[in-house]
């Protein structure tokens, strides 16, 4: 596989000679298997080649320690050298980890390990709720806790009593900016104390001492863009290069099929029917797969975008990053990034928060204002409950004008 990166014997007798000889094929091939740019490769690939040279110079043993990995690092100048060195080392510590001596780790040891374990089974098992929300509260639960240790120390969680629930309240919510995380506050809270009583810690129902912050999910409209600026910022994309092309796809997905945020980063290759037009969205918020539609301009990009864009990987998904090693998006703010930049640089102001929920805000407020049934907009945004869709309604002002009631004694 080295072949592949060099071509003059003399480079390649010496990246063979050294003490990872046999291993360096293996590691290119590697490389090569992750995405790598050719030049990203060879450079790594050279990092290496030094470090095995300097092994046959100074390593006693075939078992390669962290000393000697940080005397090469420390002989290498700072920078760029040491990254791309420490870069590839990893790599290859994966890949032949017997050659390698595994580092001691310290561990730290968490206090409140285990009952954060026992929360996020009973958060996963007993309320069957998803990974990324078990997230969300488990930050929250770990901010009781320290609250708790400040203010209740040494004391068993059967110590607590209403009094202590306020004055955590109290806290909590001082450090909330708006009625959305104070509403989330609430209840996170409750439910961690639910658990307490749930799994006998303490014998009381203390989350009737939460207090219930108002939160009115209908008091403000969506946020919302109209068709004329997301097409416009759609056309200014570039796509003489391949991210180009791939941010077109994903930009003409988002805004056609309403699709969220994670449901775009898992969208595989087998989901896209293309004989039939639609698209099948799997593993949802509402835990049930639908299907959505492709229209013709969305299915002409992302047909564009693999077969001559998508990075030449394994993997099932649709859209991969192209930061080396090219690989599967791993969390939403890449795409919200993605969407962010380019309804800039198609000149569309923005005044918010602006990602892939931005797009299905704008879907759902189009369809509604073309009178579409409100059923058939719940059954494409995904919603299980109609009432979810209902704050959509609100900006179709023509079609409420004709649902007011004339004004007693007014003029008719």
């Amino acid at each position: 596989m080295l072949e592949y990166y060099f071509k003059y014997p003399t480079v390649l007798r010496r990246l063979r000679n050294g003490a990872l000889g046999t291993e360096m094929d293996g590691i290119a091939r590697h490389l090569f298997d992750l995405g790598y740019k050719p030049s990203s490769a060879k450079l790594y690939i050279s990092r290496l080649g030094r470090f095995s040279e300097f092994l046959g110079h100074n390593a006693r043993s075939t078992v390669i320690s962290q000393g000697v990995i940080d005397r090469f690092m420390l002989s290498l100048h700072v920078g760029s050298p040491r990254v791309a060195a420490r870069t590839v080392i990893e790599h290859a510590r994966n890949i032949v980890p017997d050659r390698f001596s595994t580092p001691a780790r310290r561990v730290i040891a968490d206090p409140d390990g285990p009952l954060l374990a026992a929360y996020l089974d009973h958060l996963r098992h007993v309320r069957g709720l998803e990974p990324k929300t078990c997230e969300g509260i488990l930050k929250g639960a770990r901010r009781i806790l320290t609250w708790l240790r400040d203010h209740l120390p040494g004391q068993p969680f059967s110590a607590i009593t209403g009094e202590h629930v306020l004055a955590l309240m109290q806290h909590l919510l001082s450090l909330s900016a708006n009625h959305y995380t104070r509403s989330a506050t609430t209840s996170y809270t409750r439910g961690f104390l639910r658990f307490l009583r749930w799994s006998e810690l303490n014998g009381q129902d203390l989350a009737r001492f939460v207090p219930r912050t108002p939160c009115w999910r209908l008091a403000h409209l969506p946020p919302r863009l109209s068709w004329q600026n997301i097409q416009r910022a759609i056309d200014a994309i570039d796509i003489s290069e391949p991210s180009g092309t791939r941010d077109k796809a994903i930009m003409l997905m988002l805004a056609t099929t309403g699709l969220r945020n994670r449901e775009l980063r898992v969208l595989e290759l087998q989901d896209i029917h293309w004989r039939t037009a639609e698209v099948i969205v799997r593993r949802t918020k509402g835990k049930r797969d639908r299907v959505v539609p492709l229209l013709d301009e969305a299915g002409a990009a992302l047909a564009d975008y693999i077969l001559h864009a998508r990075p030449r990987v394994v993997s099932a998904l649709v859209f991969l990053s192209y930061s080396p090693p090219a690989r599967p998006f791993k969390c939403a703010a890449s795409i919200s990034r993605i969407v962010r930049s380019r309804l800039e640089q198609g000149g569309v102001e923005l005044s918010g928060p602006a990602g892939a929920h931005l797009l299905r805000h704008s879907l759902a407020t189009q369809l509604v204002q073309q009178r579409r049934p409100i059923n058939e907009v719940a059954d494409l945004l995904g919603h299980r409950s109609i009432d979810t869709t209902a704050i959509y309604v609100k900006v179709a002002l023509p079609q409420l004008t004709g649902v007011a009631l004339p004004f007693p004694g007014g003029v008719s």
